[in-house]
């Protein structure tokens, strides 16, 4: 079947695209060979409006069918990183190669001494593509994005934390400068503080379609600290939700409080109708983390490399 191509054009294609990745999730019998739908809204409110990534108009290219459905999507979710969604109906060699080259003319990074960089992800599953970055002289990397789930039918047990602590929502406004301070600490840990540059970039975090500020989730000291946060992303449709991030700041860790706030958050999902949850990690602590609390690990990404 022949395919138009054309760049992102309009706010309408936001939720064609969402709807899309929505579908092709599914038909993927719910594994991350795509994006889910969470992931597209998280880099258009954090991606574009915090780091810059964008505009949408000159990175997000979408092929379509003569109906006008979206086939295929090509994005980036960082600069000089590719991603190549594509509908299972349409994964041929020919349209695979198409999107490659397409992203090596827009997407690449240029690097100081002239030359261009480009990442693009290949999930386990798809051979098509590894085959064709092998064919096109692309180099894999050793890091590795682990895909995690764990069906709501299992148990949610009880976790044993401090009394000091409270498992609860997100404050408003006003405790967004703590939620943003712990963030920075449990992703920071080794960076010196006057490199915090402020919590503003949370409020579009919350502009999100599918953030709930009741799926997402602190441990709070009395005195207003944040000690740990898990934030959830819920598709009523697909019936999963999924964490997106989850961080422990380091002066309260090993005391359960990732567990606890995630158990949290999965037993207010399971109320809600989820049926699955996921999540993902690209470190070996984290991956023992998560299958500790029963989630396993259903598949991988890598990434591959090339400069030209």
């Amino acid at each position: 079947m022949k395919l138009s191509i054309r760049p992102y054009q309009a706010e309408e294609d936001f939720w064609r695209v969402r709807q899309f990745l929505r579908d092709i999730f599914l038909l993927n019998h719910r594994r991350e060979i795509n994006w889910q739908m969470y992931r597209w809204e998280y880099w258009r409110w954090h991606g574009i409006e915090n780091l810059g990534h964008g505009p949408l108009e000159k990175t997000v290219f979408l092929w379509e069918t003569a109906e006008g459905n979206i086939a295929a999507m090509l994005s980036p979710e960082n600069i000089g990183v590719a991603f190549m969604q594509i509908h299972p109906d349409f994964v041929t060699p020919a349209l695979e190669e198409e999107m490659l080259l397409l992203a090596e003319e827009h997407l690449s990074k240029t690097l100081p001494n002239g030359k261009k960089r480009l990442w693009v992800i290949a999930h386990d599953a798809n051979q098509v593509r590894q085959g064709l970055l092998k064919q096109h002289e692309y180099e894999l990397q050793e890091s590795t994005s682990n895909h995690h789930s764990r069906l709501m039918s299992d148990v949610i047990p009880d976790v044993q934390i401090g009394e000091e602590y409270t498992i609860r929502s997100l404050g408003d406004l006003e405790e967004h400068p703590a939620r943003s301070w712990v963030s920075w600490k449990a992703f920071h840990p080794n960076e010196p503080d006057e490199k915090y540059d402020g919590w503003a970039w949370y409020q579009n975090i919350q502009r999100c379609p599918l953030y709930r500020r009741d799926l997402d989730i602190v441990a709070a000291l009395p005195g207003g600290e944040i000690a740990a946060f898990c934030t959830l992303w819920f598709d009523d449709v697909t019936r999963t939700a999924s964490f997106e991030p989850v961080g422990v700041h380091p002066d309260h860790q090993r005391k359960g409080l990732g567990r606890a706030v995630m158990y949290e958050g999965l037993r207010r999902v399971k109320k809600l109708g989820a049926t699955l949850a996921t999540v993902g990690s690209e470190e070996q602590r984290t991956l023992e983390f998560y299958s500790h609390i029963g989630f396993s690990n259903i598949g991988f990404s890598r990434e591959w490399k090339k400069e030209f």
